[in-house]
């Protein structure tokens, strides 16, 4: 019941939004583009997809190191859009990308393992992501009076983060899976999907703990890749402004792009962030000195790539759905 009414709340302070400031002068911004300035404004998300692809490629055992890049991305991408269009706090699509693995010979506990290790490297690229956005912002911006108490208040929260993913990481190596299902039994419930894959859980637990005991190099490889590929998301950033009149800034880019990450992922609770991500992209963007007609102009054409990647999503889980098991290799 919740849900749906965050929904609605978030579709009504859109609205708000967008009539407040003014549904023809939003238009006028907007019409200047044309379609082609809207395919460029799509190839930073695209380059951004194909890093964190790769990042997660990295991660996987051997049996998927044989398996394209492109499948790869075309799984991640059909996972991502289960993540961005279910009340899962950006996490249903992760079993998912397991699953549609297995069709290609992937163990269901290898590929469960790299989608643990994928999510939480790019937790630790996000982190600095953001870090690097408040650096720039207090650079930027200035640290003084209301604005630094709006800068030690986003660093607590970051700090709360990191300590959360740092804690995430330490439980992973004592056996994430294992803690939880002894948790489960201390609490006095007996779950009866668990129970009979208790093994299955514990070999999940070594294979994670010998990727990070064994496999350090791809581990800092892909938290590398996931933070070039949270810049990329500063690139469209930059992109969708200087489309917008500008003038675009490299650093004022990075700025707003990791701070609409950190008001992104604050806001899960609410579907899809709707009405705090965008009023947030408005107050960012006014914070740095645009108009509140680019700022608007700017959150409307960030949902526009959010579509179009939940429709180019949504075509690849119908893909993977179709899909045969590949032939076993030779």
């Amino acid at each position: 019941m919740l849900r749906p009414l965050l929904l609605a709340l978030g579709l009504v302070t859109l609205g708000l939004l967008v009539w407040h400031i003014g549904p023809d002068r939003i238009y006028s911004a907007a019409a200047q583009l044309g379609p082609m300035a809207l395919c460029v404004m799509l190839i930073p998300s695209f380059i951004m997809y194909a890093i964190e692809a790769y990042g997660w490629k990295i991660t996987l055992g051997p049996s998927g190191r044989a398996v394209s890049f492109w499948r790869i991305f075309a799984i991640r991408t059909a996972g991502e859009v289960v993540n961005m269009t279910t009340p899962t706090a950006y996490v249903g699509g992760e079993p998912l990308k397991a699953y549609l693995l297995k069709k290609h010979h992937v163990p269901m506990v290898e590929g469960l393992a790299s989608v643990v290790i994928a999510k939480t490297t790019m937790t630790i690229a996000e982190v600095l992501f953001i870090l690097l956005g408040i650096a720039l912002g207090v650079f930027l911006l200035g640290g003084g009076d209301s604005s630094g108490q709006t800068v030690a208040a986003a660093l607590l929260s970051v700090g709360l983060l990191a300590f959360g993913t740092a804690a995430f990481v330490f439980v992973q190596r004592r056996g994430l899976f294992t803690w939880m299902l002894e948790m489960i039994r201390k609490l006095g419930f007996r779950v009866g999907f668990l129970e009979p894959r208790e093994e299955k859980l514990r070999e999940l637990d070594r294979t994670i703990l010998d990727f990070y005991t064994h496999q350090r190099p791809a581990f800092y490889a892909s938290t590398g890749l996931y933070f070039l590929g949270w810049l990329a998301e500063a690139l469209e950033v930059y992109v969708i402004i200087d489309y917008l009149g500008g003038p675009a800034l490299a650093f004022s880019a990075i700025s707003i792009g990791a701070l609409s990450v950190f008001i992104k992922g604050g806001t899960f609770f609410i579907p899809g962030s709707l009405g705090a991500q965008d009023g947030g992209n408005l107050l960012l963007l006014k914070a740095f000195g645009y108009s509140d007609v680019t700022g608007i102009t700017f959150a409307l054409l960030r949902r526009f790539r959010e579509l179009v990647w939940i429709g180019i999503g949504l075509l690849c889980l119908a893909a993977m759905g179709k899909d045969r098991p590949a032939p076993l290799p030779k």
